[in-house]
């Protein structure tokens, strides 16, 4: 028999169980929880993992103001800007007098140059509350960036009054301070800031950052090892010391902190990357790739070495390599935005324009706001001819992400295309506010400067700012060599030039920009001799070759310059331009087979690309071939359907070889809305016209060719045709009779001939 004690017993039990689970469906405190797990997320940096339990805490309650306004402060360590105001707005919406996320808002209007609004958001906020510390430095910065430092010093006391014991007051006072030119007292703060938390590391790289921009090295050397001492697990510190070093030109011992850094943090991400960023940051791409290679064999897990070691490879060209491990992060996450951004960057690469803007679709679906994926997609429309689609591409990354030099530069290429100097000069201008230190900026403001028909003074001091800021840089050499030469003064452009191609000897704008002045100055042979020189030099640059050949080709010497493109694609084999070259050679030469065969060669390594058809689609027609030729233009329209050449010459040879005039006459009309004042292609509409018995509108198009191009045979014939069948003879005879006259052995002779006893001539 079962005891009462028993019974008892389990009837507690069971009333604790329901006890239990009545907690865990009550949902005040589910979300608290939630919340409270997300607090200890964030208190341990793991940013991501906060955002996730915060935003469970609010699917239990959306009206939950502490797991809104945690949440926006989890986004806000993320850089996830417009989640962060997005939440912050939802906050104040829900609780008005949460001062502290009123304030995270007008911060947020600060850093977004809303200057006046960020003011006022902080007199909101010391209506309600005069004594709130926050809300005063708010509004001593607003004032500072609205240009009234006076009232922003006023206030910034206002705030140490209220708190002479808060060290980042006397921070942020030093800073406005400093912005006051008042060295001395910014650094009486910044030392009492230090003073007051001798060991915050905050205060220790603001005074270390205020000695660097005071040029004071040793002193900031000294504050930033400081302030590696007080918090050596955070990399932040070595990272500003090596800064430093980089900024003062010491190289070497801004390596060796961020070597020391990996070896004392071989556990932290941040710092063991540290040493490739520095690498890929100089520009030393293999070394940044070798770095982040071993990387990924450390720290297997560590998916973002592995992503920063595919981009490297897919710089280094090394597709092979690069899509085996793209491919695997892709298996293991199908959507994953980077891997698709890796993997279009290598159809682009690839000439798959059309595959890659697919995949930039893709990312862009799963995050409409990615701006890499944005810039990316414009250079797929880019390559496909889509300049418009291009440029809007463009537009929206630099929306998304406006300090994006990538962007910015692409823009600016835009509108030096268009010669849109409003829209080149705002480029320059923002590249110059993200990147001070380098020289696109400057050399873009003298181009849109320029372009405005400014003064050249300022066209001047741009140009010589790009390399003062850069002196390693070839590129400001090369473009105030550039100006010179619209100065025509020669010989400094020269020495600009040369100087350009020290600081990079295989800089291709510096070479042909040098082999320019020569050539103004009529010295072929000595630009001939000088690219020998620098293949001399560079043995490795396949562009020299292909410029040599340039040059020869000038000079007619066919031969040399089929020598000079086959050293070019010996160097690279996939180098278009030189596939091109060596075919129109090889054809003036009159190897047609030859010809043809370099032109399939581009077919086949640039399937993507419609020069390789038109080129081999114009040696058929050469060869008598036109049925293979109207494939290849076929061809073409498929890659491009408002292809005008390909149309063109499609429409030729399709109403020349009887066939479909309807389709011919579709093929001609595109070809004439493409080129509108090309001769050739009103030649191809008007003798479509002809075949179709349309003599008048022939005739209308012949003329127009005619008084164009009045040399060419070839309209006159067909102009003479069509005035024969329109009756009239007189101008039928004139036209035939001039076709014979500029060429007596033109294959249409007899025909002529025939047309012209058809008319008593």
């Amino acid at each position: 028999m079962i005891s009462r004690r028993f019974w008892s017993g389990l009837l507690l039990a069971a009333l604790s169980l329901t006890a239990l689970g009545a907690c865990t469906r009550d949902p005040n405190v589910r979300k608290q929880k939630y919340l409270e797990s997300g607090n200890r997320y964030f208190d341990q940096e793991k940013y991501r993992e906060a955002a996730i339990q915060y935003l469970n805490a609010i699917q239990v309650d959306p009206r939950f103001v502490d797991a809104h306004y945690q949440l926006a402060q989890a986004y806000l360590r993320l850089g996830v800007w417009s989640g962060a105001a997005s939440e912050l707005l939802r906050t104040v919406d829900i609780q008005p007098e949460h001062w502290k996320a009123q304030i995270d808002i007008g911060n947020l209007m600060l850093a977004s140059r809303q200057f006046q609004q960020a003011q006022e958001k902080a007199d909101l906020v010391l209506s309600k509350d005069p004594g709130n510390i926050d809300a005063h430095i708010l509004k001593a910065n607003s004032l500072a960036a609205l240009e009234n430092l006076p009232a922003s010093l006023k206030e910034m006391q206002k705030a140490i009054e209220l708190a002479p014991d808060r060290p980042r007051s006397y921070l942020n006072l030093a800073i406005l301070q400093a912005g006051a030119r008042d060295p001395v007292a910014a650094e009486a703060s910044f030392k009492k800031g230090v003073q007051l938390d001798p060991k915050s590391l905050h205060a220790a790289l603001a005074l270390g950052n205020f000695y660097q921009q005071q040029s004071r090295f040793d002193e900031a050397e000294k504050e930033f090892r400081r302030a590696i001492s007080v918090e050596p697990a955070k990399p932040v510190a070595r990272v500003a010391l090596a800064r430093l070093f980089v900024g003062r030109q010491q190289r070497a011992q801004a390596e060796q902190v961020l070597r020391e850094a990996k070896a004392a943090l071989p556990n932290d991400p941040e710092a063991y990357r540290l040493l490739g960023d520095f690498f890929f940051t100089l520009g030393e791409i293999d070394k940044a790739a070798a770095e982040f290679g071993a990387l990924t064999k450390e720290h297997p897990d560590d998916v973002k070495s592995r992503k920063n070691y595919i981009q490297l490879l897919i710089l280094l060209n090394k597709l092979e390599e690069a899509a085996k491990l793209n491919d695997q992060l892709l298996k293991e996450s199908p959507k994953d935005v980077e891997g698709l951004i890796h993997k279009g960057q290598m159809l682009n690469r690839q000439n798959k324009p059309r595959e890659a803007v697919e995949v930039f679709s893709r990312a862009l679906k799963s995050e409409p706001e990615n701006a890499v994926a944005q810039y990316h997609l414009g250079l797929s429309y880019s390559i496909l001819g889509n300049l418009a689609q291009a440029e809007a591409a463009w537009r929206e990354a630099a929306r998304l992400r406006p300090n994006m030099p990538a962007a910015q530069q692409a823009l600016a290429g835009v509108a030096l295309r268009k010669g849109d100097n409003e829209l080149l000069m705002q480029t320059a201008e923002t590249l110059i506010a993200a990147e001070p230190s380098s020289p696109g900026g400057y050399i873009f403001r003298a181009a849109a400067t320029l372009g405005r028909g400014g003064n050249h003074a300022a066209i001047e001091a741009d140009l010589k700012r790009a390399i003062d800021v850069a002196p390693q840089n070839a590129v400001g050499y090369s473009r105030l060599a550039a100006w010179r030469v619209l100065q025509k003064k020669w010989a400094d452009a020269e020495k600009l030039y040369e100087q350009s191609l020290e600081k990079d000897p295989n800089f291709g704008e510096a070479i042909q920009g040098l082999i320019i002045v020569y050539a103004q100055q009529k010295r072929i042979p000595a630009a001939i001799e000088r690219v020998h020189t620098q293949m001399a030099r560079v043995p490795t640059s396949s562009g020299l070759p292909f410029l040599l050949a340039q040059l020869q080709i000038q000079q007619k010497d066919f031969q040399a310059a089929a020598a000079s493109l086959e050293k070019a694609l010996s160097l690279n084999p996939n180098y278009m331009e030189a596939i091109a070259y060596l075919g129109q050679v090889h054809a003036t030469l009159g190897a047609l087979d030859r010809a043809a065969a370099s032109y399939e060669k581009l077919i086949q390594q640039f399937p993507g690309d419609i020069r390789g058809y038109i080129l081999v689609g114009s040696i058929e027609e050469k060869r008598g071939n036109p049925a293979r030729a109207q494939e290849m233009y076929n061809k073409v329209l498929q890659i491009q359907p408002e292809n005008a050449l390909a149309a063109n010459n499609l429409a030729f040879l399709m109403i020349e070889g009887g066939g479909n005039p309807d389709l011919a006459l579709t093929y001609a009309q595109t070809a004439r809305k493409g080129l509108p004042e090309s001769p050739n292609v009103a030649d191809t509409l008007a003798w479509v016209y002809y075949k179709r018995g349309l003599f008048g509108l022939a005739v209308d198009l012949l003329e127009e060719a005619v008084k164009k191009m009045p040399e060419n045979p070839t309209y006159h014939y067909h102009l003479g045709l069509a005035y024969q069948k329109s009756n009239n003879k007189n101008r039928a005879k004139t036209h035939l009779e001039k076709a014979l006259q500029l060429r007596p052995d033109y294959p249409k002779a007899a025909e002529i001939r025939k047309a012209l006893t058809e008319l008593g001539g």
